[in-house]
């Protein structure tokens, strides 16, 4: 079993979905697997719980049913709109450097960081 966090900065809803399948598929694997969210992919936390319609979005609802969405950025949330839906979904804000997330914590926990 491996620790991986799976970073996720582009606002691409293809590439954030990518993201979401191969978190679900890592942990079917047994491996321990956390979401960052991070940049304009923050934007998609709020589109895709507010908009059940859109493509991935059910796909969504599975990863946060199975909280594999570990961090998302509190400065980028802000600026691209979306905090106030993170809150609501129960989302952890993470401000450590400057308002982002310090990607070394995990490191240092032992995860493996995969940028996407």
């Amino acid at each position: 079993m491996e620790k991986i966090a799976l970073l996720t900065f582009n606002g691409e809803l293809v590439c954030f979905a990518h993201v979401l399948l191969n978190a679900l598929d890592m942990k079917e694997r047994n491996h321990e697997v956390e979401i960052i969210v991070e940049g304009a992919a923050t934007k998609l936390i709020k589109t895709l719980h507010e908009q059940p319609d859109q493509p991935f979005a059910a796909l969504y609802k599975k990863v946060l049913a199975q909280g594999l969405i570990t961090t998302v950025c509190d400065a980028c949330a802000a600026k691209m709109g979306a905090k106030q839906s993170a809150l609501e979904q129960g989302l952890t804000l993470v401000s450590d450097i400057s308002g982002h997330p310090s990607i070394a914590k995990f490191i240092e926990r032992g995860f493996r960081v995969i940028t996407f």
